[in-house]
């Protein structure tokens, strides 16, 4: 299910060509092979503690859903959104990925199979060239950790790992958000399909259910018709990138949102007149690594390797070949 979206706005040249005159500066930081600095080791004596990653105090108390409701402890599923007319709208959170999935798709990693390596399974990745370029959202997963600023946007790369992200800045399409609640290590997501840049990025009409029902259906190898799917909906099927392959079970929950425009952002033009901006459904993603790699180290990673001389033709292709 690939989402669609028109044609990019006349300053797409420049900007992209702005863009690649940054490259040489960029490419050693945004390497997303150096996203994840915590050793396996590290890793499992922190989780053999209880100890959540990036919190010296806080234990987890994970529910047998691999998430707590936010709601149950003063916090919200929607964003938080500045700058909204009316005041106070929001986006859904309406995907999780449970904290029952294993351990290493719950780290933000293309390393052993993490979560951005799991999302790139889907064709969704970090924004172009690791700018973003959007602006940044608040969610309150009632941990204890208050208002929180979004850990990153990830958008469609449209096939092209590279530079694809940068065609869906400019062309829309399918992106989302993300959040971890830090009781449980579970990823609170807001997915959805927005316009093209021209457009201001507003939201497609039904945007927040398709996003989700899009990504789901990605992850599956199905179709998701929207319109039919309940709290008795599942859905499973596998990926694979970079010879990781994920199993995805899905369970669509109610309960969680409400079906309704109200305090809905973009909501003048995502609702319909039959049907309200969000139907209240949350679809909730428990992932397994059932293959892996033979090894690890069989092949030379791009961090061990001269990054500009492998990485820069490729990245400068792409984004040429996008003006």
């Amino acid at each position: 299910m690939r989402p669609f979206a028109s044609s990019s706005s006349s300053s797409r040249p420049a900007i992209l060509l702005l863009i690649a005159s940054n490259l040489l500066a960029l490419l050693p930081s945004s390497s997303a092979s150096r996203l994840d600095t915590q050793s396996a080791a590290r890793r499992a004596a922190l989780e053999e503690r209880g100890e959540v990653l990036g919190s010296a105090t806080s234990p987890r108390r994970r529910a047998s859903t691999g998430y707590n409701d936010p709601t149950s402890n003063g916090g919200y599923m929607l964003t938080i959104v500045n700058g909204t007319y009316p005041a106070g709208l929001g986006e859904p959170l309406n995907v999780i990925l449970s904290a029952n999935s294993d351990k290493d798709v719950l780290v933000k990693s293309t390393d052993n199979g993490g979560f951005l390596n799991y999302m790139l399974s889907t064709q969704l990745g970090e924004e172009c060239l690791g700018q973003h370029l959007g602006s940044d959202q608040e969610a309150n997963l009632g941990d204890g950790q208050g208002n929180v600023t979004e850990i990153e946007e990830l958008r469609w790369n449209y096939g092209n790992p590279y530079v694809g992200t940068c065609e869906e800045t400019f062309n829309g399409g399918l992106h989302l958000r993300y959040w971890t609640q830090n009781t449980t290590g579970a990823y609170f997501l807001a997915v959805s399909v927005e316009k093209d840049l021209a457009a201001g990025h507003d939201i497609v009409v039904d945007g927040y259910n398709v996003g989700r029902d899009y990504l789901v259906g990605n992850l599956t190898g199905t179709t998701v018709p929207s319109r039919n799917v309940t709290n008795q909906t599942t859905y499973s099927g596998s990926t694979t990138y970079n010879n990781y392959t994920y199993q995805t079970d899905v369970q669509y929950v109610s309960g969680l949102l409400q079906n309704t425009s109200n305090g809905i952002n973009h909501y003048l033009t995502v609702q319909t007149s039959q049907y309200p901006a969000i139907d209240g459904l949350v679809a909730v993603l428990t992932v397994k690594i059932t293959s892996r790699p033979k090894t690890s180290s069989a092949i030379a990673r791009f961090a061990d390797v001269p990054a500009l001389a492998l990485v820069t033709p490729l990245v400068l292709g792409g984004i040429m070949s996008l003006i």
